[in-house]
């Protein structure tokens, strides 16, 4: 608690700093609080891209942009503490990374007049963060991390042409999540497999399940779910085990061991959220004008080291039109 305090009465310091030469220069300033979810590669470099798209549009840390950084270490209880938080601060923008954050941010600015911008975001319909076309339903839009699930399962058909069953571990609680799993269902027929699923509560649970999923399906399959993902090195460990490849959603899963994706680019998903939060800090737009935006650029990532590791050959044709191509797995 002292420690948090202490980071809380530096950031105000700053902020009063950076205000003070704000109105010495006749620069408006900004302060923006950023609420990360947890802290796994994906979301780092939504992170990363979400500053760079600021600062595309002229809105850069340490010259006119304080930062106010807090990361909710995967507690669902301290997403409602950090957006309370700025609240109390009275930020000018918050930009909630993950759809937890994305929730509590909205709830807590609900009745103020601070925006919300988010991102990584799988299905903000189903969050309650949008309509079902897309339409803010309040002071929040942001960019949506929908996943190419149908070109997942064309990926693994082409690289396991014998598999029958894909296993997905995911929190139930993560509203992304449980409307993933329900677009792989509708549409794994189609591709000859059958979705098998196990729902976790909390990290915790995380070993159990993929020991047990590891048993009994022919591959597994990660969506964006911030518990799962937190635990990768767990799920990859018991799927070596059993000899058998675990697919990824985005890159940073393919570089930590996972063998391929049809993934996002989440840094370029964070430059094209913080364009967006550019424009409402401007004023040339407000939140709740701005229909959600989603990347559409899935590319085929491969690491042919976590392919090695389980004999799976990868086809040359394959690799031919990988986007990117890792011969080492950076996490073991």
């Amino acid at each position: 608690m002292k420690k948090r305090v202490m980071a809380a009465t530096m950031a105000t310091a700053a902020m009063l700093a950076l205000t003070a030469c704000g109105k010495q220069t006749g620069e408006i300033q900004y302060t923006v609080g950023i609420s990360q979810f947890a802290e796994h590669g994906s979301l780092d470099n939504c992170r990363v891209g979400f500053l760079e798209g600021l600062a595309e549009a002229g809105i850069e840390e340490g010259k006119n942009l304080t930062v106010v950084f807090d990361n909710a270490q995967a507690d669902m209880g301290t997403t409602s503490t950090i957006a309370d938080s700025y609240v109390s601060q009275k930020v000018d923008l918050v930009c909630a990374i993950a759809t937890p954050a994305a929730m509590s941010a909205y709830n807590a600015c609900m009745n103020t007049e601070i925006p919300v911008i988010y991102t990584a975001v799988s299905d903000p319909a189903g969050a309650g963060l949008a309509t079902e076309d897309g339409k803010s339903i309040g002071n929040i839009s942001g960019t949506s991390d929908a996943l190419p699930v149908t070109e997942q399962m064309q990926m693994i058909r082409q690289l396991l042409p014998e598999a029958k069953t894909i296993g997905i571990i995911y929190t139930t609680s993560e509203a992304n999540s449980v409307s993933t799993i329900a677009e792989y269902k509708a549409n794994a027929a189609a591709y000859g497999f059958e979705i098998v699923d196990s729902g976790i509560n909390t990290i915790a649970e995380v070993p159990m399940a993929a020991a047990d999923m590891a048993g009994r399906v022919d591959c597994i399959t990660n969506l964006t779910d911030n518990t799962v993902v937190s635990a990768l090195q767990t799920v990859l460990d018991e799927a070596n085990k059993q000899n058998i490849p675990v697919f990824g959603s985005e890159v940073e899963q393919v570089k930590n061991g996972c063998v391929a994706s049809m993934g996002l680019d989440y840094a370029a998903l964070g430059r094209q959220t913080g364009a967006m939060a550019a424009k409402v800090l401007k004023g040339e737009a407000k939140a709740s004008d701005l229909p959600y935006e989603v990347i559409t650029e899935a590319a085929f990532y491969v690491n042919t080291a976590a392919a090695d590791k389980i004999g799976l050959t990868i086809p040359a044709d394959m690799l031919e039109t990988a986007a990117e191509k890792f011969e080492e797995i950076t996490v073991e």
